[in-house]
């Protein structure tokens, strides 16, 4: 395969550089997951390809071709929770505790784990999901069972040592062919891409400014919802709920972090409660998140 046509449309500069097309970058990424070239130039092409910078088109490319590698396993009644690779460096995980309290729901969770990607070196979900006991509405994923070629890129990347396109497009894998879905973005132009990107994959699709990254809400922050096509934006202040709950901005252990979620606090409690909340406004359960946290607090 001629992989420096891809290295060369993403690596020459400002004037030579061009955007791939769907396919091109579905062929493209065939190429990286098979490994079918050298190591060197996968690295020169995600590097390239994250200045540039990425497309809708070359995303969505990059999307279809995880499809035909990714082994799914259906979870009837779930909302897809989609988390970084690169871990919480401040702040404990609250998802075992949501799915506490949505035990009695219906509605189950699926989450997906890995080793640990670049950049932040945080603590991961995988660490998290197989140190202590979930609860049944829990399903739990490891990305090395269902989608091996994409895990078997991580030393590549840690190699690297820079977040790529990848980190970008790894959080959603439908593993569970979930009809709802939630991610995190970190800022408000990356919400366009994701919903041009994954909201035709869902029946409800969400958007949230997570902690850290992640679908977690920890303070005041948006909830962007996509709903047959169209994007409604949601302001979200935990202290109109009675939250006051103070986030860290210290480096944690894994075992401060577990040890917050198996011991929390009565303030983490509510702001799970409030999480289950959003996670039953998102997956239809509920017609406003108001109605959702009255439930669960009946």
């Amino acid at each position: 395969m001629d992989f420096f046509k891809y290295i060369h449309a993403v690596g020459t500069g400002v004037k030579g550089n061009r955007d791939l097309t769907l396919q091109e970058s579905k062929e493209m990424m065939e190429a990286v997951l098979k490994q079918e070239v050298h190591s060197e130039q996968i690295a020169a092409f995600l590097l390239g390809w994250r200045l540039k910078p990425e497309t809708t088109d070359e995303f969505r490319g990059v999307v279809e071709a995880c499809d035909g590698f990714i082994k799914k396993t259906l979870v009837p009644n779930s909302l897809e929770l989609g988390y970084p690779f690169d871990g919480k460096v401040n702040n404990p995980f609250i998802f075992p505790l949501v799915a506490k309290v949505l035990e009695n729901s219906g509605l189950n969770l699926v989450v997906v784990g890995d080793d640990l990607a670049p950049a932040k070196a945080g603590i991961t979900l995988k660490e998290v999901a197989t140190r202590m006991d979930l609860s049944k509405n829990v399903h739990y994923f490891d990305r090395a069972h269902f989608f091996k070629e994409m895990h078997e890129l991580t030393p590549l990347r840690m190699r690297l040592g820079l977040r790529t396109g990848l980190n970008t497009i790894e959080k959603l894998t439908h593993v569970a062919s979930s009809e709802f879905a939630i991610t995190g973005v970190f800022h408000k132009p990356y919400v366009k891409k994701y919903v041009e990107v994954f909201s035709d994959r869902y029946k409800q699709f969400g958007l949230i400014q997570g902690n850290e990254g992640t679908p977690e809400l920890f303070s005041k922050g948006r909830l962007w919802l996509v709903r047959d096509g169209e994007v409604e934006e949601f302001i979200i202040e935990p202290e109109r709920y009675g939250i006051n709950y103070t986030k860290s901005w210290e480096r944690i252990t894994i075992e401060e972090s577990l040890d917050q979620t198996n011991n929390p606090s009565d303030e983490f409690l509510k702001l799970a409660r409030l999480n289950a909340a959003i996670h039953l406004f998102v997956a239809q359960k509920a017609n406003s998140i108001d109605e959702a946290y009255e439930k669960l607090n009946g």
